[in-house]
Formats: C-alpha cells, structure tokens, sequence
C-alpha cells in the first residue's frame, strides 16, 4: 500500500469519527437568546463591577493624598518637628481607620434613628455577594475621606501638641465629630431610607457633592477649636500682639506635597460619583481649573499685598482652590469652577492674615484653607450653579438658604464639640508640651529622634544649616539667615 493511499484512509476515518461526534450536537436545537431581563442583569452585573474598580482606584488615590499632607505640613514647619508631623499624619490614619470601621461608618451610613445612624458596627459584609462586595468597597472610599477630615487638624496645631493628646483626638473626630455630621448630609448614600430621617440636609437638598463642608470645613473648624484651646507657639506674637514669621524649613517639601495633593483631588472629586460613568470627567475638568485659578489668583493677590509673588500662599492658593471647587464640582460648568477658584486664591490669603490679627497660630494655613475655603465653595454652589449659566430654572435664594443652614450646622456642631474634646484632653492626657520640650523640638523631646542627625538646626529660621553638624565646630549657616523668626 502506497503513502498516498495510507493518509487517505487515516483522513476518512478521522472524517468518519468527527462526523460521528458532532452529529447529537447537529441533531440539537439552537440555544434560546437571552431575554431581555437576562440581558439588563448581565449588563448592571458589569457596571456593579466597574464601578466597584472605579470607586477603589479613588480611594487609593485619596489614601496617597496622606502623603501630600504629611508633606506640605512637614515644609511649612521647622525641621525639627519634622517627624513628630509624619507620625501624627500617620497615625491619625491608623487610629481614624479603626475607629471609623469600629463605629464611625455606622453612626454616618447606618439606618438612621432620626440623628445618627445605628448598624453596620464593627463593618462585615457579605463578601460572596456583589453587595457585600459593594459594602466594602464603600466604606474603603468612605474611610479616606474620614482620615482626610482628622489630618486637616494636625496643620494647625503643630509644633506643640503633645502626641498621646493627638492620638486622642484623631481617634475620636473619626469616631463621632466628623460621622455624625456626615450622616446629616451624606447619610442617605448607603441607605436610601435614611432620607427621610437622619440625613435632614440631604432631604433640604444640600448641595456638597464631594466634602468642602463635610470633610474640609469640619477639619478645619476642628483645626480652630483646637489652635483655640492650645494656644499660640512661642514666640509667634510680640507683647503688642504683632504676628512674627516662624518659616518652615522646606517650601521645597510643602511644594510636592501640594502637587501630590493636585493629584490625589482627581479621585477625591471624580471618585465621589462612586460610579464608572462620563460624568466624572466634567468633574475632574471643574476641579483642574478650579485649583488653576485659586493658584494664579492667590499669587497676583500676594505680589500686590506684599510686592513679590509668595511661595506659600501661591501653593495655599492652589489647594483652595480645590477645597472650594469640592462642593459645586458635579453641578457647575467649566466657567464657575474658575470663578470658584479664583474667588478662594483671594480669600485665603486674607484669612490667613485675618486668623494672624486675632491671634490664632495656624502654621500651615489649614483653617483658613479648609475650613473658611470649604465654607466659602459650599454656599458657591448656590451662586454659581450651572442652571444659572444655562438659563434654566432654578430657585437661588431657596438653595441659598440649604446652603447656609448646612455650613452654619457644620461650624456650630464641629466647632462645640471640638472645643469641648480639647479642653477635656487638655486636662486629662494633656494638649500641650512644655515650654522647654517645644524650644527643643518635638522630634527629640516627643520621640528621642532626629529627622536631620547629619545637620544642625539654625536659630531664627526654621530651617536646617547648610553643612553638616559634625566636622564644622557646631557652626550653622542658612540660606535663609535674614529671615528671622523666634525660636529655632
């Protein structure tokens, strides 16, 4: 038998054999097509799931924003409170995380009754389903945002609080200050029913899509409360009450910090949609022009107030513009988020000047940035609404009115019990460090550490010197020696 005669009968027996096994499968009916029921669930399935992918890169996003802070309030203070201040930011994540997963999400997300929530403690979802899944998903988010409203404090109380006092209070502006707030405004987003009840702002039709109230005013009145019962640092006023610059060591340091910031806002505005959809991308469009415009305006404001353009109230200017740009970013056109912004580039410089005046020591600015800024963006949500611009109907003074209820509550609530949580602290654990531990630095008298250990702090600046300690006699010198502050 030849070879040519072989592969032909090998091929008609393999043609017989598929013949064969693929016949039950001819003799079959055609599957069914899906039925439209079976079609919307196979899509919502996907759009559940996208947005769950979504919603956890914001948080991500929001979660590096920590590092930003930890940054800029680093720079804007001395060097040798450089690690107290990255422990603080730090640990007020890791202390707000436990307390917002023990009970600060249920007080703000639980059913309500009729002032706080009340379920979901101690948060365990179902995770076998796309519910439970969800459920986790938002608290993720949820919990960034809460650790961001702790962090906001730290600013403006740095470089003399006593560090067990700080553990304190971040746990517990996590637990229920910030929480109970939130579920006024925001309770109805994981319990619909909530609106009806406990969420009354929401049910008012308060308008703070993304927290320049719920997180950034609350931090900074927070912040107030606390600058408030504190005190000023040393040295910071003369007898006659004149402010003296104590200048941070590292502008370089607070600048990365406001980019990291710039960059993790995306998330904290476009992720607030916790939905996968095009309308995030107005959002981080509002958002980008916002902080353009508070920037650009923060330092023609400056050149013209103090006749060169100011590094730090540029880079304050850009993060109020953020702040501001929080609230209105889903219902504002491109237009009113530069408006926004640039109307807060304005407005934190003369709140930082104004808080100066009467004597309370902000070293970073925070109050004047989150808390007077996020105040500001919340009622500009009413002003400056995209239904004005588009010639659509809308009620300004009714929305007004919504808008100044919530940021008043906000202040009234935050402000009172902030101030009480502090004074509590401050005579129990204790707030404040002593004099000598705050002339000798927190890195040392706090923690027995040195950010710097190859360098010497220079009197007067705030910053470092320029060569090592070692090897220079214990000389010091500056770039910056002209300028002079208090204490080193």
């Amino acid at each position: 038998m030849t070879g040519s005669r072989k592969r032909m009968i090998s091929g008609g027996l393999m043609l017989a054999i598929l013949g064969l096994a693929a016949s039950p499968l001819l003799a079959q009916e055609p599957a069914a097509p899906p039925s439209p029921q079976q079609l919307n669930d196979a899509i919502a399935a996907v759009q559940k799931n996208t947005d769950i992918i979504w919603t956890a890169i914001a948080s991500a996003l929001v979660f590096f924003m920590q590092a930003g802070f930890a940054m800029v309030e680093t720079g804007f203070t001395r060097a040798k409170n450089a690690g107290n201040i990255m422990m603080k930011n730090l640990m007020d994540f890791a202390m707000g995380g436990i307390a917002y997963w023990a009970v600060g999400f249920a007080l703000m997300f639980g059913l309500s009754n009729g002032f706080t929530g009340w379920s979901n403690f101690f948060v365990n979802f179902d995770n076998t389903n796309i519910d439970g899944q969800w459920g986790y998903t938002f608290w993720f988010f949820q919990m960034v945002f809460a650790a961001t409203a702790a962090t906001i404090v730290s600013g403006a109380m740095a470089e003399r609080t006593r560090f067990s006092g700080y553990l304190v209070y971040s746990f517990f502006i996590t637990l229920f200050i910030y929480p109970i707030f939130g579920h006024w405004a925001w309770g109805n987003l994981f319990n619909s029913s909530n609106a009806e009840s406990g969420a009354w702002l929401a049910n008012r039709g308060f308008i703070d899509f993304a927290g320049s109230t719920v997180v950034h005013s609350v931090g900074g009145w927070a912040a107030l409360a606390g600058a408030i019962v504190i005190g000023p640092r040393l040295g910071k006023f003369a007898k006659d009450g004149t402010p003296r610059p104590i200048p941070g060591h590292s502008l370089t340091m607070a600048a990365l910090g406001v980019f990291i910031l710039f960059f993790g806002w995306f998330g904290f505005n476009a992720g607030s949609t916790t939905a996968a959809n095009g309308s995030l991308a107005r959002i981080a469009v509002n958002t980008l022009l916002a902080a353009c415009a508070g920037a650009i305006s923060a330092l023609l404001a400056s050149w013209f107030k103090f006749g060169k353009p100011d590094i730090g109230m540029t880079l304050n200017g850009t993060l109020a513009g953020l702040v501001a740009v929080t609230a209105p970013c889903a219902t504002i056109t491109p237009l009113g988020g530069v408006i926004i912004g640039a109307i807060a580039g304005v407005i934190v410089l003369y709140a930082v000047l104004f808080f100066d005046k009467i004597k309370v020591d902000d070293p970073v600015g925070a109050i004047s940035v989150h808390g007077v800024c996020g105040a500001f963006g919340t009622i500009g949500a009413a002003l400056f609404h995209e239904n004005l611009f588009l010639g659509l109907e809308y009620d300004l003074m009714g929305q007004l009115v919504t808008q100044l209820i919530g940021v008043g509550t906000a202040f009234l609530w935050t402000f009172t019990t902030a101030f009480i949580l502090f004074k509590t602290i401050a005579f129990t654990v204790g707030l404040r460090v002593s004099a000598e531990e705050e002339m000798a630095g927190l890195d040392l008298s706090e923690h027995g550490a040195n950010c710097y250990p190859d360098f010497a702090a220079a009197a007067g600046s705030g910053g470092i010197s320029l060569y090592s300690s070692a090897g220079n006699g214990g000389e010091t010198k500056t770039a910056s020696s002209k300028v002079r502050g208090a204490e080193a």
